[in-house]
């Protein structure tokens, strides 16, 4: 396992961070979660050398902080930094707060959280966790020893991290980050921001939720036709571990192979790990699968909110993301919320209101039909 050193906080980290949301549960579906084999998993991880895990208050229905402290037992504790998060919707006060920490320190069965994260915050939480007192309760617990670091994970525009990010004296930052992000949401621009202030970053989505794992067949070609085989899991994961930025990348796992494959991998990755042919392979891969792209809907929303309350931008991100990714529709939370809310181009009357108001000139009510068609 290969380690780095997290910025500022001059402490070692495995380069592999386990994350604790994706555990499934078990083939009688009694349960979320399979509480034995999670906790074998995340034993067998640590074995291995991983030193940071990470878990969320709201994970897999409330249940992951408890399967995480049961495996920590018998000494795994000492081994590990453990990550968790305070999520926006839980708290509304000091008491809250107070009350929500403690629930979590003892789920865990430990005494301190080492990376205590604001949980999912852009500019407009970043001002509601201030508005109720949350910086000056992270000081008071971090003096306390409860929490060791004051963090926060961000999904957002670049503008909102840079705002954030610059609004107050953090420890660390988690992104979404992968070779197709580069561009969205704190994007490569905020990596090296964050690089610049000493902040270390830990990355999640760097296989953006397994999407990147199975290539289409234009992309796979590229990766067959390279001198070296790698699996596109590889490929993505020494993408990220070649930024000297990167402090951790989370990766989840459900089976002890994939475990044993991602101890594999971070056992040879390091900053500055790639040659320039490699990086030009990646360069080529994002342009192939930017090439599948169906419509370029920047997802800026002018077009919002359709007279008929059709949900364009979300459709037009279905469309594009079944095309570059194979994802299923059908499976897909967004698809489930744009029928759950009857916001499908089923209820466009052909207005026109969204092509006068797109700066990018799409032709919409074409498209969505098309779209739409596609995506039933």
């Amino acid at each position: 396992m290969k380690y780095r050193t997290m910025g500022k906080l001059g402490i070692q980290a495995s380069a592999f961070g386990l994350g604790c949301m994706r555990f499934n549960g078990p083939a009688s579906g009694d349960t979320i979660i399979d509480e034995q084999k999670a906790i074998s998993l995340i034993r067998q991880a640590i074995d291995g050398g991983v030193t940071y895990i990470d878990t969320a208050y709201i994970y897999l229905d409330k249940t992951s902080e408890i399967v995480l402290g049961k495996a920590l037992q018998d000494g795994y504790r000492d081994r590990v930094t453990i990550a968790t998060k305070m999520p926006m919707e839980a708290v509304h006060n000091r008491a809250e707060m107070e009350a929500l920490l403690a629930e979590e320190l003892g789920k865990l069965q430990t005494d301190h959280i080492d990376f205590y994260l604001m949980h999912g915050i852009n500019k407009e939480k970043w001002e509601y966790f201030k508005s109720i007192g949350a910086p000056e309760f992270f000081d008071d617990m971090k003096r306390e020893g409860k929490i060791r670091f004051k963090c926060f994970s961000f999904h957002g525009s670049y503008e909102d991290f840079e705002y954030v990010l610059n609004d107050w004296d953090w420890d660390m930052v988690q992104i979404q980050y992968n070779f197709m992000d580069i561009n969205n949401q704190a994007g490569t621009k905020g990596l090296e921001l964050a690089g610049s202030k000493g902040i270390p970053v830990v990355i999640m989505e760097g296989l953006l939720g397994g999407r990147l794992s199975k290539a289409p067949e234009n992309v796979q070609a590229l990766y067959d036709a390279f001198p070296v085989k790698r699996s596109p899991v590889e490929w993505a994961f020494r993408w990220l571990c070649d930024h000297p930025q990167v402090s951790v990348v989370l990766s989840g796992c459900n089976e002890p192979e994939q475990i044993a494959e991602n101890l594999r991998i971070f056992d040879t990755v390091e900053p500055g790990i790639m040659d320039e042919a490699e990086r030009k392979l990646m360069e080529d891969v994002r342009a192939a699968y930017l090439s599948r792209t169906k419509i370029g809907c920047t997802g800026c929303r002018y077009c919002m909110p359709c007279p008929n309350g059709v949900s364009i931008p979300g459709i037009f991100s279905l469309w594009n993301d079944k095309s570059l990714y194979g994802i299923e529709p059908a499976q897909d939370w967004r698809m489930k919320r744009i029928t759950a809310e009857d916001a499908g181009a089923d209820r466009c009357v052909g207005c026109g209101a969204c092509e006068a108001a797109c700066p990018q000139h799409l032709p919409i009510i074409e498209q969505l039909q098309n779209a739409w068609t596609e995506l039933n």
